[in-house]
């Protein structure tokens, strides 16, 4: 999740930083609130909007498993946990069994 938010230190739930106003729980709904305390708010789309920020949150069932960020170039970028940083053309690219599907958009103003 840190990684998603352009921050160096570790995003979670539990164990890790979680910002006050979020519930501490490892639920889309709680990572929507988190993403919410630093200016993001719900969007339909994942098509590159100039002067905006967008995240793009993975789930299981309501639980919660991933973050990935739209970079400039349309491409989007996600840390695979304690391993690599990677880039992916599309939000599919990353659904799978571990993180499974990309259930949320969320953008933020730039400026």
């Amino acid at each position: 999740m840190g990684w998603a938010m352009q921050e160096t230190r570790n995003w979670w739930p539990v164990y890790y930083y979680w910002p006050p106003g979020a519930v501490r729980e490892e639920t889309v709904e709680a990572c929507r609130q988190a993403f919410e305390t630093r200016g993001f708010e719900v969007c339909s789309s994942a098509q590159l909007e100039p002067g905006f920020i967008k995240v793009a949150i993975y789930a299981q069932g309501a639980e919660l498993t991933h973050a990935a960020r739209q970079l400039p170039n349309g491409k989007w970028t996600s840390k695979l946990g304690d391993l690599e940083d990677i880039e992916h053309d599309t939000l599919e690219a990353l659904e799978c069994e571990e993180y499974g599907k990309m259930v949320l958009l969320m953008r933020r103003s730039e400026i």
